[in-house]
C-alpha cells in the first residue's frame, strides 16, 4: 500500500491523527521491569535492550486502535549496539503483527551508494549474493534530512515515505532554517520547494504525497505558510505536548479538508505512568493517549 494512504487508513480506523513515540530510555521504564531486566541480565546493555523491547510490547498492546502510526527514534536503541538494535527490530515487528504503520526517525541523508544503503536498512531490504535479504526493522516511513540535495533523497523515495525536515520543532531550528535567501523566502521555504517536487507523481489515492515533511507544532505561523508551498504533503508534527505546544498549533498546517497533519507524542505517553496514581503504566499509557486524542478532535473542530 502506499504509505500516505495506509496512514489515511490508519485515521479512518481510528478516529486519530496521533503518532506515538516508542522513545525508551531507561529513566521511562517502569521500576518493576527495570528490576526484572537487571535480575535476568545483570547491569548490560542487554539488560536495558531487553526492557526497551518488553516496555513497546506492552505499550503496543496499550495503543493499538487510539493512534495512526508508532515512531521509533532509531538513537534510542542505536545507543546499546547489537542489543538495541535487536529491541527495535522485535518492536517492529510488533508493530506491523498489530498493523500499526511505522515511522522511524532517523533523519538520516548521504550520497549515491551510501544513501541506498541507508534506504534498503531502514525501509527496504538489504543485498544479499543472489538478491534481497528478507526485511528487518524497515519501517513505511523515515525522516531525512535535505542538506547534501535532493539527489541524495532520490534513493529513499524509491524505497518508501519520507519525512524531510523542513522546519523542526527546536528553539535553535532558526539558525538555519529561518535564514533569508537572497531570492527571496527562508531556508525552511527552499526546502519545502525541493520537497513539492520530489514529491509529484507519489500522491497516493488520498490525495497526499509519499514525501512528506517535518514541521514543528512549535511554529504555527510558519506551519500555515509551509502548507501554502506543499499542497500535498503529509506534515510529522513534533512538539506537540512536552514541548509546550498546544493542539491548535499543532494543528496549524492543516490542508482544508481536515486531512495532512498527524501528531507526535513521546515522553508524556509513554512516561505518562510517572505521573499517574495507579501503578498501572500501559493504562496510564492509553489514558493520557486518548487524553491527546481528545484535543486533537476539539482543535480540528
Amino acid at each position: 500500500m502506499h504509505p500516505a494512504d495506509r496512514i489515511q487508513a490508519a485515521i479512518e480506523a481510528t478516529g486519530s491523527i496521533a503518532v506515538v513515540g516508542l522513545d525508551p530510555r531507561p529513566t521511562l521504564i517502569p521500576p518493576a521491569l527495570r528490576a526484572e531486566a537487571a535480575r535476568r541480565w545483570g547491569e548490560t546493555r542487554l539488560a536495558v535492550a531487553w526492557a526497551f523491547a518488553e516496555f513497546n510490547r506492552r505499550l503496543l498492546a496499550a495503543v493499538h486502535g487510539a493512534c495512526c502510526a508508532v515512531k521509533l527514534q532509531l538513537a534510542c536503541y542505536e545507543a546499546y549496539g547489537a542489543p538495541g538494535l535487536q529491541a527495535l527490530e522485535d518492536s517492529v515487528t510488533e508493530a506491523r503483527r498489530l498493523g500499526i504503520p511505522v515511522i522511524l526517525d532517523g533523519k538520516r541523508g548521504d550520497i549515491g551508494d551510501s544513501a541506498q544503503l541507508y534506504a534498503e536498512a531502514w525501509l527496504g531490504a538489504p543485498a544479499g549474493f543472489a538478491g534481497p535479504l528478507p526485511a528487518g526493522a524497515s519501517g513505511d516511513w523515515l525522516t531525512v534530512h535535505p542538506w547534501l540535495g535532493s539527489e541524495t533523497l532520490a534513493p529513499f523515495c524509491a524505497h518508501g515515505g519520507i519525512f524531510v525536515l523542513v522546519k523542526t520543532s527546536n528553539p535553535g531550528s532558526g539558525e538555519l532554517q529561518d535564514r533569508a535567501l537572497a531570492e527571496g523566502g527562508s531556508v525552511a521555504e527552499a526546502v519545502a520547494r525541493l520537497v513539492h517536487r520530489l514529491g509529484e507523481g507519489r500522491r497516493g489515492a488520498c490525495g497526499l504525497s509519499s514525501v512528506g515533511a517535518v514541521v514543528g507544532a512549535t511554529w504555527p505561523e510558519q506551519a500555515r505558510r509551509l502548507r501554502a508551498l506543499l499542497p500535498d504533503a503529509l506534515f510529522l508534527v513534533p512538539g506537540y505536548g512536552a514541548q509546550g505546544a498546544s493542539a491548535e498549533a499543532a494543528l496549524a498546517g492543516l490542508r482544508r479538508d481536515g486531512r495532512g497533519c498527524i501528531v507526535n507524542s513521546s515522553r508524556a505517553i509513554i512516561g505518562a505512568w510517572q505521573h499517574a496514581a495507579s501503578s498501572d503504566w500501559t493504562a496510564a499509557a492509553r489514558a493520557a493517549l486518548e487524553a491527546m486524542n481528545e484535543e486533537l478532535r476539539r482543535a480540528r473542530g
